[in-house]
């Protein structure tokens, strides 16, 4: 037996469930406690805000606007005589909860949609992935500047958008994982002994073809946080005086020697966005058969 056959072998732990291999590969991955570190930095950022920002992120004074970078102003002031460092600080109590709020509304929708298209079949699963195919035969970012630009300039509108955009993957891709179980000796065996189809769905088909939901999901998260900056950027997001980071690049995007207003709300949303990706990166190879089995 090769070498690294055997090295596999002895890593295996037979008292170890599948979850448990997931998450000691995940916990493993260097890159992957990198990106949730990014996180969770951000995370407490977001929570202790009040107590990390100097000044108040809406506090204006003119006297001291468009100042450069300096001890009494880390991240300089902006156009209003508004602390950017503050700013950049609160918006991360938008930035990540818009971020998770997306995902977990489009994961809500998209599986209770896409599992029960796939479990019912028939003329509602054609009906339900016909409006998937129409909603994916768009870009995502299209769709939603589309969505946005019609319901109105605000956060509100723009997560609602986002939702609508994104829902049709997670509907496809839980439909595609129930149809390749419902017909398995375990749904068969639930369907002789008479339970009912809400506990033969939610119990025994659901917990077996979640998975890869949630990989989606981890890297899914960034490329919505950065959406999000992209609607607030044109004015269909977060409207003034809210500090979302795309609206501050937006605001910045005219005054080209005043370069520390776009510069630090840009790397918020870079730092953010290459956590996400490393944790989801982290979490796709943790799930992949071939590196945990």
């Amino acid at each position: 037996m090769p070498a690294i056959e055997k090295s596999k072998l002895r890593q295996l732990n037979p008292s170890e469930s599948p979850w448990q291999r997931r998450l000691r590969a995940l916990r493993r991955n260097k890159v992957a406690m990198l990106g949730l570190g990014i996180i969770v930095f951000w995370a407490l950022v977001a929570l202790f805000a009040p107590l990390i920002a100097p000044y108040d992120y809406i506090q204006q004074e003119v006297t001291n606007r468009l100042k450069p970078p300096s001890a009494e102003h880390w991240f300089g002031t902006d156009e209003l005589g508004r602390d950017v460092f503050s700013r950049v600080v609160y918006g991360a109590r938008i930035s990540l909860p818009v971020g998770f709020i997306v995902i977990v509304f489009a994961v809500i929708v998209g599986t209770v949609v896409g599992a029960s298209a796939g479990y019912i079949g028939g003329a509602y699963d054609l009906a339900i992935m016909r409006v998937a195919d129409i909603t994916l035969a768009f870009p995502s970012i299209v769709l939603a500047l589309a969505i946005a630009a019609v319901l109105g300039p605000s956060l509100i509108n723009a997560l609602i958008a986002m939702v609508l955009v994104w829902w049709p993957e997670y509907a496809r891709l839980m439909r595609s994982q129930v149809l390749s179980v419902k017909n398995s000796d375990y749904v068969t065996a639930s369907v002789a002994l008479a339970a009912s189809h809400p506990r033969i769905l939610f119990t025994h088909i659901l917990p077996n073809t979640f998975a890869p939901i949630l990989v989606k999901a981890s890297l899914d998260a960034g490329s919505v946080i950065l959406t999000i900056a992209a609607l607030s950027f044109i004015g269909l997001g977060a409207v003034q005086p809210t500090p979302e980071w795309g609206a501050m690049i937006s605001l910045g995007r005219y005054k080209f020697y005043s370069w520390w207003l776009t510069t630090f709300a840009g790397l918020a949303i870079l730092t953010v966005v290459l956590g996400y990706n490393f944790f989801g990166e982290g979490v796709r190879d943790a799930f992949d058969p071939r590196m945990t089995e």
